[in-house]
């Protein structure tokens, strides 16, 4: 378990930490780089949440979160959730993804909601046994590629 882990703003001082942090090679093509995400949540100010995640002084993941997105662009499906999680090469299974989870459920609960939306890619290389044992369940719906699961919080 991490000893110290904690989420830290991105800032000019620990911008380029924050863009070059890099997943296993094997999963690269499941995640979409940093510096993309920093991109869209420049273009999503106030609904899009960028976080380093650190452990002490060392940064082992990425994650973002949306608050209140419109999900069908009709104007009747407001969601919140986890948009990416990116945990370091070398940093997995080390209980630094449950964490990003949970603070994004306890920033969610904040905020007075009541459920975590999330995708991910199915499939043997994808992370869906992951979001099933923190309670993750598929909706049936699909977002391009991806499976839509969603995290009830009581």
């Amino acid at each position: 378990m991490p000893s110290s882990p904690h989420l830290q703003e991105i800032t000019a001082d620990n911008f380029e930490t924050a863009i070059n942090l890099r997943v296993r090679p094997d999963q690269e093509h499941l995640l979409a780089p940093v510096v993309k995400s920093l991109a869209e949540a420049y273009v999503h100010p106030g609904t899009a949440w960028p976080r380093l995640i650190c452990d002490d002084d060392e940064v082992v993941g990425f994650l973002m979160a949306f608050f209140d997105i419109d999900w069908t662009g009709r104007g009747t499906d407001f969601r919140s959730g986890l948009w990416r999680l990116n945990i370091a090469d070398g940093m997995q299974g080390r209980g630094y993804g449950r964490f990003a989870v949970e603070s994004v459920v306890d920033e969610i609960r904040r905020r007075g909601g009541t459920r975590l939306t999330t995708t991910w890619h199915p499939g043997a290389d994808g992370p869906t046994g992951f979001y099933l044992a923190l309670g993750f369940r598929p909706t049936g719906e699909t977002s391009g590629d991806q499976t839509v699961g969603v995290l009830e919080l009581s």
